[in-house]
């Protein structure tokens, strides 16, 4: 079995003028179908690995490691170069040309991704970035590309739990907040209220999981919102006194990008979390320090 679009492992099973051909390590019959395979006939049993991508003679039998694309005429073809995407991916890509039926985007290739009109979210500029997820197109037989997700990712998943670290990729900004890609699986929000940093298309950012809805979408927060992220934050204050002499000028007058360099969180936060660290008479605050208290 073949899978295009991605890294295949092959073998070598004859060579000619122009390149190798490769072939599955094993039966394609004994293996199950694949979303992004071609059929089991002769002619998709084998794919070419041009000879000037080599650089020292390949032995028949011999095995590597090759992604598999289409060219422009739908013919399967191997390469040693590892493309910027495979196929169910989603990554950030920068426009190279747009065309009357589509764009083109750079993803480490000789021959570009093509988005289709229809595929696009919104009209490409070349030379801009977009998030883009790489599918097989089974009417082109080609690898293709999308910047509307939706078509691709749904709105929330049921292996997420809210509390849950995630790996964000903003993909749009709306009137609520940021579209985020989350693990690359499903699409979820940050609320422009919960969006302490600057955020910007193209960009990837640790959040939580900060409210699964009844509907399954998914709302994600920067930084942890429930009693452990608090208690997490206060120690973490607590610890840095301790490792700084017992004194701060870190205070709640401090500028949010300062909180936020220092601690990752916003000067909400640090500011709710040194009120309980003073409920609790474990810090002096006064207007230009943060002091530890010697009894905790």
């Amino acid at each position: 079995m073949i899978n295009i679009g991605k890294i295949n492992t092959l073998r070598v099973v004859a060579q000619y003028p122009f390149g190798y051909a490769l072939a599955p390590l094993v039966d394609t019959d004994e293996m199950a179908d694949n979303d992004f395979t071609r059929d089991n006939d002769e002619e998709s049993l084998t794919v070419t690995l041009a000879i000037d991508e080599v650089d020292t003679p390949l032995n028949e039998g011999q095995t590597l490691d090759v992604f598999v694309t289409a060219d422009q005429r739908g013919e399967l073809y191997a390469t040693l170069k590892r493309p910027l995407i495979q196929v169910g991916e989603t990554k950030v890509l920068k426009a190279v040309s747009a065309t009357n039926f589509g764009a083109f985007f750079d993803w480490g290739l000789s021959n570009d991704l093509l988005i289709p009109n229809d595929y696009q979210a919104q009209p490409v500029n070349p030379g801009m970035y977009y998030v883009v997820h790489a599918f097989f197109d089974e009417k082109t037989q080609r690898v293709l590309g999308a910047t509307k997700l939706h078509y691709f990712l749904k709105e929330g998943s049921p292996y997420l739990n809210e509390g849950e670290s995630v790996d964000c990729l903003v993909y749009a900004k709306t009137d609520l907040g940021f579209k985020v890609v989350i693990n690359e699986q499903c699409l979820g929000l940050i609320f422009h209220s919960d969006a302490f940093k600057p955020l910007k298309v193209g960009q990837s950012t640790e959040g939580v999981i900060k409210t699964i809805r009844t509907d399954g979408k998914v709302d994600v927060a920067l930084q942890r919102v429930d009693k452990g992220g608090r208690d997490a934050l206060q120690q973490a204050i607590l610890d840095d006194l301790e490792a700084h002499g017992g004194i701060s000028t870190l205070t709640d007058k401090s500028a949010p990008e300062a909180i936020y360099s220092h601690f990752n969180v916003s000067k909400a936060a640090y500011k709710k979390a040194l009120g309980a660290l003073y409920k609790q008479k474990k810090i002096t605050l006064s207007p230009d320090a943060v002091r530890l208290n010697q009894a905790q």
